[in-house]
C-alpha cells in the first residue's frame, strides 16, 4: 500500500499533452492525456473526454499506482503485440499496417456507425489479402445487436478469425452470440468487463472464452491481475490509446500475468504522430521489451494542450481526486 498523494502534489507534477493521430481512432484526431511524474516513475491519466467522474476515478488510481508504487515483478521480459487497423476504407489498410513492425497478429475495428458490414468485410478482407498467414480478430465495441453480430462474424469467419471482441453490448446478449456461434468464432469481453459494475459477472455469465483486460479502467495493474485470476479465463492485454507512458502500464500488466496466450493490444502508438518519449514504446518484430519509459520535457512542451484544455484537466483531476479519498477503494 501506499498513501494517496495530495491534490497539490498531483498538480505540480502535471502535465496536459494532446497528441495528434495519423488516423481517426474511436473518432478523435487528437489525443489528450496528463503526464504525471512520481517518485516511482512517470505515469499517465487519459480516461476519454466522454467518461464520468467515479469511472475516471479507476483511471487515476491506475496512475498513481504506476507512478507512487510501482508495479509488480515481471514474469516475461517480452510480450507479443498486434497491430490495430481503424474503421478505415480498405483502401487505406496498406498504409495503416506501414505503420507496424512484424504482423503476425491484427486487430481489426469493425461495426463503426454509418458503415455497412461490406464495409468491415473489405477492411477485414484487404487484411487477409496482405497478410494470408496472420492471425486476425475484430472489435465491434459493442456496436452490433444479436441478430447484426451473428450475421457479420458468420460473414467475417471466411477470413479467418482468432475472436470476436465485444460483439454486442450486454452480457446476456454476449452469451446468447456465445452460444448461437458454438464455438465456430470465439468471443471476447471488453467493454462487459472494463464499464460494468461487477467485471467479473461476464465470466460467471458464460458470455466469453477470454476477457480484454485494461489496466487504467479496472484500477491499476494489481487490480487488473486479481480480476484475471478470479474470472479464470485467458486474457489479452489491451490499451486505451494511450502515449508510451500509458502503453508501458499495460505492458507491465501483460508482463506480469502468469499466463498470456494472445498477443496483446498495446500497439496503438503507431497511430499517433507523436508521442512524450524517445524512442516511442512501440512493437519490434512483433513484440515489445519490458522497459521504463521516461517522458521528455522538450516532447512534453512542444505538445502542450492549450492553457483551457490544460484547466480542463486539471479540474477533472480535482474531481476524480476526491473520489479516492478512502484507501481501500484502491
Amino acid at each position: 500500500m501506499f498513501s494517496l498523494p495530495s491534490l497539490e502534489q498531483l498538480v505540480a507534477a502535471a502535465h496536459v499533452v494532446a497528441l495528434p493521430m495519423r488516423v481517426k481512432f474511436r473518432g478523435v484526431l487528437v489525443r489528450e492525456v496528463m503526464i504525471l511524474e512520481g517518485p516511482a516513475g512517470w505515469c499517465e491519466f487519459g480516461p476519454f473526454l466522454e467518461y464520468d467522474d467515479e469511472e475516471s476515478s479507476r483511471w487515476l488510481a491506475s496512475a498513481l499506482e504506476a507512478g507512487w508504487l510501482g508495479y509488480p515483478e515481471p514474469v516475461r521480459s517480452r510480450v507479443l503485440v498486434n497491430a490495430t487497423v481503424p474503421a478505415v476504407s480498405a483502401e487505406q489498410v496498406p498504409a495503416v499496417l506501414a505503420s507496424f513492425d512484424g504482423l503476425a497478429t491484427v486487430k481489426v475495428k469493425v461495426a463503426e456507425a454509418g458503415q455497412s458490414m461490406a464495409d468491415d468485410a473489405a477492411r477485414v478482407g484487404a487484411v487477409r489479402h496482405l497478410l494470408p498467414d496472420a492471425k486476425i480478430r475484430v472489435d465491434a465495441n459493442g456496436g452490433w445487436s444479436v441478430e447484426q453480430a451473428i450475421a457479420a462474424l458468420r460473414m467475417l469467419n471466411v477470413f479467418g478469425l482468432e475472436y470476436a471482441e465485444q460483439p454486442v453490448a450486454g452480457i446476456a446478449e454476449m452469451a446468447a452470440v456465445r452460444r448461437t456461434l458454438n464455438g465456430s468464432v470465439l468471443i471476447a469481453a471488453d467493454e462487459s468487463v472494463r464499464k460494468a459494475s461487477d467485471p467479473l459477472a461476464v465470466a460467471r455469465a458464460g458470455a466469453a472464452d477470454l476477457l480484454v483486460i485494461k489496466a487504467a479502467p479496472l484500477g491499476g495493474v494489481r487490480r487488473a491481475l486479481e480480476i484475471v485470476a478470479e474470472a479464470g479465463l485467458p486474457a489479452v492485454v489491451s490499451s486505451a490509446l494511450d502515449s508510451s507512458v500509458g502503453i508501458s502500464t499495460g505492458l507491465a500488466l501483460a508482463a506480469a500475468l502468469p499466463e498470456l496466450p494472445y498477443a496483446c493490444g498495446l500497439g496503438t502508438v503507431s497511430l499517433m504522430a507523436g508521442d512524450v518519449t524517445t524512442p516511442s514504446l512501440v512493437a519490434l518484430n512483433g513484440g515489445m521489451h519490458v522497459r521504463e519509459v521516461v517522458a521528455d520535457p522538450d516532447l512534453l512542451a512542444h505538445f502542450a494542450a492549450p492553457a483551457q484544455r490544460h484547466d480542463w484537466w486539471l479540474e477533472r483531476l480535482r474531481r476524480c481526486h476526491a473520489l479516492l479519498r478512502q484507501p481501500s477503494e484502491w
